[in-house]
């Protein structure tokens, strides 16, 4: 059975600017590791409540490359969706899918990062009731 999402992958050429990008979006990386070549191969970030990962990954180790933005999509959630999209805009990733409401209290956007990696984000209403829950 599925638990939750434990860690999603993003790819990039340039693992070190790939992380000084992200960084300038999440804060700085909590882990990382280089390849035997010395380059940095691997940066990774906790992000929300928690603690999910996102691994930056060195696009040479990537499985099943993929010819531009594609495949499924990972929904973070956010407390503002415009906020996040004005500094996701403003760090120079494009959009990838304007909001959609998808529901009452579910409104989804993504955006296509510097590197290629489509990251989406989400106001999300059952979410919010699970944290909200979880600190009782």
């Amino acid at each position: 059975m599925l638990r939750g999402m434990s860690t999603v992958s993003y790819f990039a050429d340039d693992v070190a600017q790939a992380r000084a990008w992200y960084t300038s979006f999440l804060g700085e990386a909590y882990f990382e590791r280089h390849a035997p070549d010395g380059v940095l191969a691997y940066a990774e970030f906790r992000i929300g409540d928690h603690e999910a990962e996102l691994g930056i990954v060195d696009r040479r180790f990537e499985v099943t490359p993929s010819a531009g933005p594609g495949g499924e999509v990972v929904y973070w959630a956010v407390d503002d969706l415009d906020a996040v999209l004005t500094r996701l805009a403003e760090l120079g990733a494009r959009v990838h899918d304007e909001p959609r409401v998808r529901g009452e209290g579910f409104v989804t956007a993504s955006v296509v990062d510097p590197f290629g990696n489509i990251l989406g984000v989400m106001t999300n209403a059952h979410y919010s009731s699970i944290v909200d829950r979880h600190r009782g």
